[in-house]
């Protein structure tokens, strides 16, 4: 299944400043699997140690955020846009 992901400004460094990528994978974990075989060090950016989303990271799959859904097990079907929004914090 091949995707559309959404890179932040600060993870442009890793996919030579574009803003758009493409990935293949019929669930999250296998579309940051396919970013990071293109694109290597993204993952380390969006996953923890432990292989999980980072705390501060949310991620989108056709508007729907991944964390009330199924996490990094989430359907992306052909032709999803997948959205990695750094949280941001402020007073």
């Amino acid at each position: 299944m091949s995707v559309t992901v959404r890179i932040p400004t600060i993870l442009r460094t890793y996919t030579g400043g574009k803003a758009e990528v493409s990935a293949e994978g019929a669930t999250l974990s296998e579309v940051i699997q396919s970013l990071e075989a293109s694109h290597t060090g993204i993952a380390a950016r969006v996953l923890d140690d432990a292989g999980k989303l980072r705390r501060f990271v949310n991620v989108y799959v056709n508007d729907d955020d991944v964390r009330f859904e199924q996490g990094l097990q989430t359907p992306t079907p052909d032709g999803s846009a997948v959205s990695v929004i750094p949280a941001v914090a402020g007073g």
